[in-house]
């Protein structure tokens, strides 16, 4: 399955205008909730929406995502953003997760349940934990993204279980999706 993503996502991010550039509204409401000059990981990133506008803001960031297309378009747009992003092609399936400690995760319409207990590990005491994903009610308005790539209306309550919650709801966001946005911290 993994080689069929990474084609997937490396033909998605060929065409020109496919993807989008501008960071999120959930993350630039919580933004400024996270530590300065912080170490951050973007999970499955793409080619780097959210990790270009954190590196403006002066954090250290590493997009960690499977398309080899999606990182060189991140490298290339952070250069033109005149900040600096680190990228690693990695499968979220068979390698591990990138080694921490982290001080932010941050994971963008990217699931995978597994990589929950990982955060954890990765994360250092008190680090935190930017996430947003699209739930199945989504497909009330849109197609996309298709069902597999949907959480349960109420499953981010719990996959972050456990978590300290600074920042949760579920609703339609102000972009139209209709979203689990959390920011969480590792418990200390």
């Amino acid at each position: 399955m993994s080689e069929v993503e990474r084609a997937h996502w490396n033909h998605r991010y060929s065409k020109d205008g496919a993807w989008v550039t501008e960071p999120s509204a959930f993350l630039l409401e919580v933004g400024p909730r996270l530590p300065s000059h912080s170490r951050v990981l973007d999970v499955g990133g793409g080619t780097g929406r959210h990790a270009i506008w954190l590196a403006r803001q002066g954090h250290d960031v590493t997009i960690a995502d499977i398309s080899d297309t999606g990182l060189e378009l991140a490298r290339q747009a952070a250069a033109e953003a005149g900040v600096e992003v680190a990228t690693i092609c990695m499968d979220f399936d068979t390698d591990p997760m990138p080694p921490g400690p982290w001080d932010v995760l941050v994971d963008f319409h990217f699931i995978k349940r597994e990589l929950f207990p990982v955060f954890l590990d990765v994360l250092r005491p008190g680090g935190l934990l930017v996430f947003c994903r699209a739930t199945k009610k989504n497909l009330e308005r849109h197609d996309r993204p298709p069902r597999n790539y949907l959480i349960d209306v109420g499953e981010g309550w719990e996959l972050l279980a456990g978590w300290e919650l600074v920042v949760a709801r579920e609703g339609w966001s102000v972009e139209d999706r209709h979203e689990f946005e959390a920011l969480a911290r590792k418990p200390v």
